[in-house]
């Protein structure tokens, strides 16, 4: 694919998701949609109190764009070249992550409408969550199943492992798990935001090796959307993404890695949101067995809040370990494909 369709994807996701902010953050403060602070969380971040929500719309509406400007755009280069494809599956299996995307996204609306209008932190509650989370991570398998992932083979890449019937429980709890791990990342200004932007170039970066170059589109269109939402998400945030973004983050990360069949890649470059999320399931442990807590407060950026770390630091710091982490990650999936090329 040429360079130019992945620019101009990048550039298109970027202007947009900025330009909107423009209009839609005075929007949402004429409405009061606005966040409501937790008691439990940093005494500090009561200052954040009445900044607008759902500024997830933002890079939602930029991505989106951008993806159906660069699919164009390769469709129409490919007809150029005489290049025909009656059906491509790898394309229709990303459609399919990019739906439970939105589904997932539908929640943490949904979530974030409850939020705004009860003026309270919390919006579903856990178990609602967990189960529309279920159910549209089921929906999903069934839909790459159908169109023809049926392999129940995991790749460690030294070994196969194959889970048979198991695999589809497994991966139901697998994706749950990193769609809740992006959303709990989304507790600093420009955090979530950041991370994802390297998650997604280092997607991009894979799956242009991999010659998935649909997955490459969508993997930079997110990744120039998260960058135009950052102008105005950044410490002081005049504008937090929400449920509605996290969630919405959380489904694209997934569908990247799954869309490619990289579980294992996942894992390296979802690895950020993993140990954000696995903090809170250890600090939640430890209380409950020994009464004791092993940070100061979880999930874990606010740990380092706690220690006096201020937030473009941990911004900054969180993001070099998801990148180092996702070439890690890259460099596996790629060195794979060569190795299996020279077989």
């Amino acid at each position: 694919m040429p360079v130019w369709i992945t620019v101009a994807t990048a550039i298109i996701a970027f202007a947009v998701s900025a330009i909107t902010g423009k209009f839609f953050i005075p929007f949402m403060k004429k409405v009061s949609f606005e966040q409501t602070i937790r008691e439990s969380g940093p005494t500090w971040h009561k200052s954040k109190q009445g900044t607008p929500i759902m500024g997830g719309a933002m890079f939602i509406l930029g991505s989106l764009v951008a993806i159906v400007v660069g699919v164009a755009a390769y469709s129409a280069y490919k007809t150029s070249i005489g290049e025909i494809t009656p059906v491509n599956y790898s394309f229709l299996r990303l459609i399919a992550g990019v739906c439970a995307t939105f589904l997932f996204c539908l929640v943490g609306f949904v979530d974030d409408y409850i939020k705004a209008i009860k003026k309270r932190n919390l919006g579903l509650n856990s178990k609602q969550k967990l189960v529309f989370q279920f159910l549209i991570s089921a929906g999903y398998l069934a839909a790459l199943y159908f169109l023809g992932d049926t392999s129940t083979s995991i790749n460690f890449y030294l070994f196969e492992l194959n889970l048979g019937i198991f695999y589809y429980p497994i991966m139901i709890l697998f994706i749950t798990f990193i769609v809740n791990a992006v959303n709990l990342t989304d507790g600093i200004d420009g955090l979530c935001g950041s991370v994802t932007v390297m998650c997604s170039l280092c997607f991009a970066f894979v799956a242009a090796a991999l010659n998935e170059y649909y997955t490459e589109i969508f993997s930079i269109a997110i990744a120039g959307g998260c960058v135009g939402f950052l102008i105005w998400n950044l410490h002081p945030a005049k504008i937090f993404m929400g449920d509605t973004g996290s969630m919405f983050l959380g489904g694209a990360v997934v569908a990247m890695g799954m869309s490619m069949r990289l579980h294992i890649v996942l894992i390296f470059l979802a690895l950020v949101y993993i140990l954000e999320a696995a903090s809170v399931v250890l600090q939640v442990i430890s209380f409950k067995l020994t009464g004791k807590r092993i940070f100061k407060m979880s999930p874990i950026h606010h740990h380092f809040e706690m220690c006096g770390w201020g937030e473009y630091k941990i911004v900054i710091i969180f993001s070099l370990v998801g990148l180092i982490a996702g070439i890690a990650g890259a460099t596996i999936a790629v060195m794979n494909d060569v190795s299996h090329i020279v077989i």
